[in-house]
């Protein structure tokens, strides 16, 4: 028994030998020089584990962490319900909702909402590459939409035009704007966090596809930006053309859903106190203070009629929009709705140039005890009304609308033209306006169907021994025989013709010519003191 006793202290002697040998060797290995045999990587550990992944491993994603891909559901859910706004929003635009109808275009809040979709887009698609440059310009677009929506809180006219539909979809821009930086930062932060756990360190090199990314988001985003620094020159301009005051009173029409501008001047009655017409015009294409104002002021200053007034159409001037669709019967209601509440009450010789001559026929059927007289100025006919009705007309209208929150022409002309409100509001810039356009739009929607089919029923209701006078623009008949055929065609209207002049050289805005405005005077003078 004695050898085995003293056999255990001699095993751990060279057992410590072996070890301390080995350990020397490690030791003497490790902090040897590295030469072309060394390991650039460690050796394997034991059960597989291989150490840090490579950073371009898919495995080391953000996503791995939950409340990144949290963000990501919630962009998602955001995407999802501005896209469903977006789409009632272009649906309001021809039909209004109950409820959802604004004072405006309509443009502006469909303007920020494609804004909005589009930046929310953005931040789905090139969610995993988040980058400064992309954080930055979504910070200044922030800002820009904050100073909007300041902007269109704090102007009374502009709050009013856009109403509770363009205040939600321009604060629900600011919102989404700001969720994006959040987002962007959170992912950037997750991504940074993974890296470091799975590779060991932070990866400051990107992959070409990442730079790709980054380069095609950033550029992306300086634009809508840019967008965005146009939608505030538009709100600027706004702003300065709410401070033009409207020369007449404005009234609320339709269950004071909107309002209609009425300007009145002159006396009612004679030097002897005879109650004589006012006459009631009605403007064509454009606004009343931009062109048949000087047929109104001149034939007044030269005693050919002792009043008259005017209203503007809905979008048109100072009047606000009308919901969609809008005919030319609801435009003669909300015009008769207008004079009761201004106290006009007639008799009324109309007045009409082009397009205008549609609702003053309807006007007259509806009112023709009291119509004493009708003037119409190169008169358009029922059944050309596809020209306004043609569905490319339509589509460009919308299309016009759609950009004219960039102002694109209305800027330019501000700044380097010298174009003042009142050439917007009423003068050579008015066809620039958002709600002018959407005025047309609407004219055009419904021109060769609800409005063609109530001005064919105007006509047989029309009394037929109301006076009428019929000028006519002789470029427009030397030019097509089709426009003279439906000329000589409204001169039977009814059976009391007073007169059929042919302007030569006068242009459709016969008035713009000096006989023009003369034979015009002539005819109102007739009409209005028989």
């Amino acid at each position: 028994m004695a050898p085995f006793r003293h056999s255990k202290p001699d095993d751990d002697r060279e057992s410590r030998s072996a070890g301390s040998n080995a350990d020397s060797s490690i030791s003497q290995h490790r902090f040897s020089e590295a030469d072309e045999r060394t390991r650039l990587l460690p050796p394997p550990a034991a059960g597989g584990f291989r150490g840090y992944l490579s950073p371009d491993d898919p495995a080391v994603s953000p996503y791995n962490l939950w409340g990144v891909r949290l963000l990501r559901y919630f962009t998602v859910l955001f995407t999802v319900i501005t896209f469903l706004w977006w789409v009632l929003l272009l649906v309001s635009i021809f039909v209004s909702p109950p409820g959802m109808h604004s004072r405006g275009s309509g443009f502006f809040d469909f303007s920020y909402t494609t804004l909005t979709l589009g930046l929310l887009l953005i931040v789905l698609l090139f969610f995993s590459s988040p980058s400064k440059a992309g954080q930055i310009t979504c910070l200044v677009l922030a800002v820009i939409l904050l100073i909007d929506m300041i902007i269109i809180v704090s102007v009374p006219r502009i709050r009013v035009e856009e109403g509770w539909v363009g205040i939600a979809s321009v604060v629900w821009a600011v919102l989404m704007s700001m969720w994006t930086v959040f987002t962007d930062r959170t992912v950037q932060w997750g991504k940074r966090e993974e890296e470091e756990r799975l590779t060991g360190r932070q990866e400051t090199r990107r992959t070409l596809r990442e730079w790709c990314s980054v380069l095609t988001s950033t550029v992306v985003l300086i634009f809508m930006a840019l967008v965005g620094v146009l939608l505030t020159a538009t709100l600027i301009l706004r702003a300065r053309d709410a401070s033009l005051p409207a020369p007449g009173d404005k009234y609320y029409v339709d269950g004071d859903k909107y309002q209609i501008h009425v300007f009145c001047e002159g006396n009612p009655t004679d030097s002897e106190g005879k109650k004589l017409p006012t006459v009631l015009f009605e403007a064509g294409d454009g606004p009343f203070e931009g062109g048949m104002i000087q047929i109104a002021t001149n034939a007044l200053k030269n005693g050919s009629i002792n009043r008259y007034c005017y209203a503007d159409r809905p979008g048109i001037g100072w009047s606000d929009n009308a919901p969609s669709p809008f005919s030319a019967a609801t435009a003669a209601s909300v015009l008769s709705e207008a004079l009761a509440r201004a106290g006009e009450e007639g008799p009324w010789v109309l007045a009409s140039a082009g397009v205008g001559s549609i609702y003053s026929r309807v006007f007259s059927s509806r009112h023709g005890m009291e119509v004493s007289g009708l003037l119409l100025i190169d008169p358009l006919h029922e059944d050309l009304l596809y020209r306004i009705g043609k569905p490319g007309r339509g589509f460009l209208l919308w299309a016009w609308g759609v950009l004219s929150p960039l102002s694109l022409d209305r800027v330019p002309g501000a700044i380097f033209k010298g174009r003042t409100r009142e050439d917007r509001v009423y003068g050579r810039s008015a066809y620039q306006n958002g709600r002018f356009i959407k005025a047309k739009l609407q004219e055009s929607l419904v021109a060769d169907s609800l409005t063609k089919d109530e001005v064919r029923s105007s006509r047989n209701i029309q009394l037929k021994d109301t006076p009428l006078a019929l000028i006519s623009s002789g470029v427009e008949i030397k030019k097509s025989t089709e426009w003279e055929e439906k000329q000589r065609d409204l001169s039977h209207l009814t059976n009391n013709l007073v007169s059929w002049d042919i302007v030569n050289k006068a242009p459709s805005e016969v008035w713009r010519t000096y006989s023009g405005i003369e034979i015009i005077e002539k005819r109102l003078k007739e009409l209005v003191h028989g």
